[in-house]
């Protein structure tokens, strides 16, 4: 990585400590109720993930690890990684708490070969993960060298589209297609706490078109089982949304008319 963009991950690494801290304590994760033995996981992902028990799995981008751990209650081997110092902590004392055996490691994803030397069945990543990155090349190669031959793929993630709007999803602000430079702005609240303000750090993000997501999978030799786009987000976190007797999430001027969400699956053949 150049020396630009390692500044880019950088700040974005203080934004993530500073969000963490908020984010632990917040109804959104409700990690009291997380604790007491819910899991994380969304009906979404379970269902087309499919069993994971016995299985190794690598949750890539895993915050402060709820998903990870999920995994483990569900007798998977699960190992997270995240760049977030402040996350990681906080997941490993969650796993000792709860007497699992999820492993975290604290680390950018780019550099994970320097501190990961194993195969996995399943590599998972999901919800707010692929904006931070800007290269999905480099990051659908790192899938490729950490899947055993037969592993799964699975993504699950906000559809591009969404990311092109202002915050009140009145007009387009942000390019669907990515750019040299990063998205920058600076990032004064969180998604799960609007009251609690943040110190004013520099936030960097890059727009991937489904497109690219895709290709970059299959020319890492990724065979892609299926691509689904869904009009419903499983959080309540966009601008005037209600719940649909699903229980998913809509937003009321849009309806089922834009897409929130989509999903890939691949295997490594």
């Amino acid at each position: 990585m150049s020396k630009e963009t390692n500044k880019y991950f950088e700040s974005n690494k203080k934004l993530w400590n500073e969000r963490t801290s908020v984010h632990v304590k917040s109804n959104f994760y409700d990690n009291d109720g997380f604790l007491a033995g819910k899991s994380s996981l969304n009906k979404i992902e379970l269902d087309e993930l499919g069993d994971v028990k016995g299985k190794s799995v690598l949750h890539l981008q895993c915050h402060f690890g709820q998903d990870t751990i999920s995994f483990a209650r569900m007798g998977a081997k699960a190992t997270g990684v995240d760049f977030s110092e402040e996350a990681i902590k906080n997941a490993r004392e969650m796993n000792e708490k709860l007497g699992l055996d999820a492993e975290f490691i604290n680390c950018n994803v780019y550099d994970l070969k320097e501190h990961l030397d194993k195969k996995f069945d399943i590599i998972f990543t999901s919800y707010g993960v692929i904006g931070w990155l800007p290269d999905l090349n480099e990051w659908a190669n790192l899938i490729n060298h950490f899947l055993k031959p037969g592993g799964i793929f699975y993504i699950i993630e906000f559809h591009p589209v969404i990311w092109m709007f202002d915050d009140n999803f009145e007009k387009i602000d942000y390019p669907y297609f990515t750019t040299a430079k990063p998205i920058e702005m600076v990032s004064t609240s969180t998604y799960t706490d609007s009251e609690t303000e943040l110190s004013g750090i520099k936030e960097y993000s890059w727009n991937h078109a489904l497109s690219e997501v895709i290709n970059s999978l299959m020319q890492a030799d990724l065979k892609i089982q299926f691509v689904n786009e869904y009009p419903f987000s499983p959080y309540n976190i966009f601008p005037d949304m209600y719940a649909g007797e699903d229980g998913y999430w809509r937003m009321k001027k849009f309806g089922d008319k834009l897409p929130q969400l989509f999903s890939i699956r691949a295997v490594k053949e």
